[in-house]
């Protein structure tokens, strides 16, 4: 099949909205304003009635705005490439210490992965690969991407897909879906949902709807200050081309290895995407120690990675306007901030005309969203990256207490009444309060021994302006997707 002749079946994304008649779509992340020319809107009417399309700009610009995910992609990759009998993609298991490499090596033949790579990362005891699987042993633990690294060197495969050992594998077809991506040749790599595993102490139960690789139910591209901003490697496929031509894990990473390597690939022009309709289990820390760690041990890599990848990170990514009516309001008067508010509702008509035949409706909407996601937002930076400097602050303002005690009690309460976790309201906020004031405490410890702020720096940008890139597209077709 040519490439010119490639279809692919799109779906759009829950949170997009088609206006003004279908001509304007409203959605991704961030969100912008998509203008169709008239066949556009055709393309997209044939995605809403879930009929194939050919791959056009049209299509590039859907997927890589998340305002539309793949459905199921018409032909396999490698279906005529792969010699008889050589396996497509090898598994890759990183392991320190004890690990159920029999039950990971079952689910690797359930889905047809015969080339199985354990990688001993300098384990105390050294480990033993189950049968029929290649066993490689660093005399010293080097590190996750060290031990990924030297799998990346072995193989021979043309894909390649990182499991880690404390991960439960699907009974079920679990990679299929993942390398149905692969028929686009731009993906380089695709992640799925990675969920706490279900059990029954406290810290289990609050781990199966907080883990922190638990990315969200729904499909995304994967870029930095997006959504979906990385994924991790607890369960990661992608080409091994694409990881070779960017050298693979930094080994000098011990966490934040999997961010890291993401963002080089987006940079080097890959896609990469997360599909959650498959979902495998990360065992939690066994104890609340186990999990302070961690959580510690996350907040660290933040400054390695901001300086890695500078304007990648930030606590706080909201609307100037909407921040000042959160900060007057909160500070000085609740009456101040509805004006500060109601004072960039008003300017963003304006700002909307031209791209909508009714501006006013849709920016209230817009405006009353912002407003309220900034107020989220600014929340979890006080509980996590400035819980420091809120802390200092709140011992010596009534006014800086109050809103500290309001950011820190107010988002999980509301969390809690809405999900209605399997744990009591107490317990639930008290482990969201120590998940962020962890995470807040390595991110201080990781500043320090890099000697940088930027971590803590909020982007405070003003409404998005109307540039052609934001409000239009157009559907001139092109070979590839």
């Amino acid at each position: 099949m040519s490439a010119a002749a490639r279809t692919v079946r799109l779906v759009l994304d829950p949170g997009t909205r088609r206006l003004d008649g279908g001509r304007v779509l409203l959605g991704g992340s961030p969100l912008r304003l998509l203008r169709l020319t008239v066949a556009g809107a055709g393309i997209v009417d044939r995605i809403e009635a879930g009929r194939t399309v050919a791959a056009s700009t049209l299509v590039d610009r859907l997927l890589d705005a998340g305002v539309a995910h793949p459905a199921a992609l018409t032909r396999r990759i490698f279906e005529d490439s792969a010699s008889e009998g050589s396996p497509q993609v090898s598994g890759v298991v990183p392991v320190f210490g004890d690990a159920p490499l029999a039950d990971i090596a079952a689910r690797f033949a359930a889905v047809g992965v015969s080339d199985v790579v354990v990688v001993d990362d300098g384990s105390p005891s050294p480990v033993a690969a189950p049968a029929g699987a290649r066993l490689l042993r660093h005399d010293t633990n080097l590190g996750p991407g060290a031990a990924r690294n030297t799998a990346l060197a072995a193989v021979t495969t043309p894909l390649i897909v990182f499991v880690d050992a404390d991960v439960d594998l699907p009974v079920t077809d679990w990679l299929a879906p993942l390398l149905a991506h692969f028929d686009d040749p731009a993906v380089v790599a695709v992640a799925p949902r990675v969920s706490g595993r279900p059990g029954v102490g406290r810290l289990a139960r609050y781990e199966a709807r907080h883990s922190p690789l638990d990315l969200g139910p729904s499909a995304a591209p994967v870029r930095a200050r997006t959504r979906v901003g990385y994924v991790p490697t607890a369960v990661l496929v992608a080409r091994v081309d694409a990881l070779r031509a960017v050298d693979g894990f930094d080994p000098t990473l011990r966490t934040g290895e999997d961010v890291d390597l993401v963002w080089r690939l987006v940079r080097a022009g890959g896609r990469v995407r997360y599909e959650p309709s498959v979902v495998v289990h990360h065992r939690p820390r066994a104890d609340l120690a186990g999990f302070v760690r961690q959580r510690i041990g996350y907040g660290r890599s933040a400054a390695p990675l901001s300086r890695r990848h500078p304007g990648n990170l930030t606590p706080v990514g909201v609307s100037a306007w909407s921040a000042a009516a959160w900060v007057v309001g909160t500070l000085a008067s609740p009456l101040a901030g509805v004006a500060v508010a109601a004072a960039s509702t008003a300017a963003l008509p304006r700002k909307l005309r031209g791209a909508l035949r009714e501006p006013v409706r849709e920016s209230l909407r817009l405006a009353g969203r912002g407003h309220l996601f900034a107020g989220r937002q600014l929340a979890e930076g006080i509980t996590r990256a400035w819980w420091p400097l809120a802390l200092a602050a709140a011992l010596v303002s009534r006014r800086a207490r109050r809103a500290a005690l309001a950011a820190a009690l107010v988002p999980p309460l509301y969390d809690w009444i809405r999900r209605r976790p399997p744990l009591d309201a107490p317990t639930y906020v008290g482990l969201r309060v120590l998940d962020h004031a962890a995470y807040g405490a390595g991110l201080w410890l990781g500043m320090a021994t890099e000697r940088t702020l930027a971590p803590i720096v909020p982007d405070l940008s003003n409404w998005p302006g109307r540039s052609r890139d934001a409000v239009q597209t157009s559907a001139s077709p092109r070979a590839g997707a």
